[in-house]
């Protein structure tokens, strides 16, 4: 009996002088150089470590940053476990697609976590991992965040070609439903909003027979949804296509992480407006500012009225940074608007609406005329990186 319980001890012992050999302080202090220099935006590349007893485990989307890590950290002592994702725990299930008519996708994956975007019905996802009751997905415009696992239905590679290769309809009224039956009368099966992509089974002379990602079958007007082909064959938006979309949303309430017809933030409304008129455009305003093609509406770091006129054109992006109040330069872009013309933009700030950057204006806007730091123009640069036509991005199409 003496020598099993020696033995334990022993064992005991072996085991606590191996934790008190891992050096958590060195192993954080490498996770936050690499965060910086190969993952240093968290919004597109996932890098994160977490310690369980003896044991360090890295996971990343970034094959390079975890090659890094597992260079930097080959001298430190502990059990290393590192993780490509999308996660092998999926089981080939690296494919999904949103359920809901708007699904709320977090930072974290916890109900109380703060919700970063949204993707609405049919949108496709790629799937990285599951947490708890959580998936951490990346939409395509290349966005991480989380999703409750009720909001994604998921796929392998093969079901999901065959969806893209489904027909389908696109749903191209504000707000309306699925129904249980082609009966206005029969129960609802879902709510549904403009842009939500359904599959196509069947119709009569009134309604289209849908499935939805998770085998739901629903009944929708035809004169509420047009045939997803024949949605994506209409030719590049003009700045009167965008507009029009955009001032359907006037009144919409800001929602900080919105991008659906229910609640919109600044970028989640001027990414709608794109995408209803079949282009995807990055999510939040600092990385809309950073593609497309400069327009100068600048003098001496403030904002030029007679620029602005000159140089601007309908459908133009306008990005602000909010520092400029506080007399900071350089700092990140907060904001983003439309540009209307003769001076008007239209904005989600408290709620979509039309305002102007001439201070003669009734509806002149001082705050963003202050902060007003650059202008891209996205409608001659469809097709260049990250402004894409639906029709030409491999997660919709084949």
């Amino acid at each position: 009996m003496m020598k099993k319980t020696t033995t334990l001890f022993s064992i005991l012992l072996m085991s606590f002088c191996l934790r008190a050999q891992v050096d958590t302080t060195a192993f954080k202090q490498i996770s936050k150089q690499i965060q910086k220099e190969y993952a240093p935006d968290k919004r597109s590349i996932y890098f994160n470590i977490q310690f369980k007893g003896d044991t360090v485990i890295s996971e990343s989307t970034s094959e390079t940053a975890l090659n890094e890590w597992i260079k930097q950290v080959n001298d430190l002592k502990g059990i290393k476990v590192n993780v490509q994702l999308p996660a092998k725990s999926l089981n080939q299930m690296e494919y999904g697609l949103a359920n809901l008519s708007v699904c709320n996708n977090r930072a974290m994956p916890q109900n109380s976590a703060e919700m970063m975007t949204q993707m609405i019905l049919g949108t496709p996802v790629e799937v990285l991992k599951k947490q708890g009751g959580y998936y951490l997905v990346r939409t395509p415009d290349g966005y991480l965040s989380w999703t409750d696992g009720t909001a994604v239905s998921l796929f392998n590679k093969q079901d999901f070609e065959t969806w893209k290769n489904a027909k389908r309809i696109i749903f191209t009224e504000d707000f309306g439903h699925a129904l249980g039956s082609a009966d206005e009368a029969s129960l609802r099966v879902s709510d549904l909003v403009k842009g939500n992509i359904l599959e196509l089974t069947g119709e009569d002379k009134s309604y289209y027979k849908v499935l939805f990602p998770d085998k739901r079958i629903g009944f929708v007007k035809k004169t509420e949804a047009k045939v997803f082909a024949d949605w994506l064959k209409v030719p590049n938006p003009n700045a009167d296509d965008i507009l029009k979309t955009a001032k359907t949303l006037i009144g919409v309430p800001y929602l900080w992480g919105g991008t659906s017809i229910k609640g919109v933030d600044c970028s989640g409304f001027t990414k709608t407006s794109y995408f209803l008129n079949g282009i995807v455009i990055p999510r939040d305003a600092s990385q809309q500012a950073l593609v497309g093609a400069d327009v100068d509406v600048l003098e001496n770091d403030s904002i030029s009225i007679s620029k602005c006129l000159k140089n601007l054109k309908a459908g133009d992006l306008l990005f602000f940074v909010a520092a400029k109040l506080r007399g900071i330069t350089g700092g990140k872009v907060t904001h983003t608007a439309i540009y209307m013309g003769d001076g008007e933009f239209i904005q989600a700030a408290g709620m979509v609406r039309i305002n102007s950057l001439n201070p003669d204006a009734d509806n002149f806007d001082e705050r963003e005329s202050k902060t007003l730091v650059s202008a891209k123009r996205f409608l001659n640069q469809i097709g260049t990186s990250e402004i894409t036509r639906v029709d030409q991005h491999k997660w919709y199409v084949n």
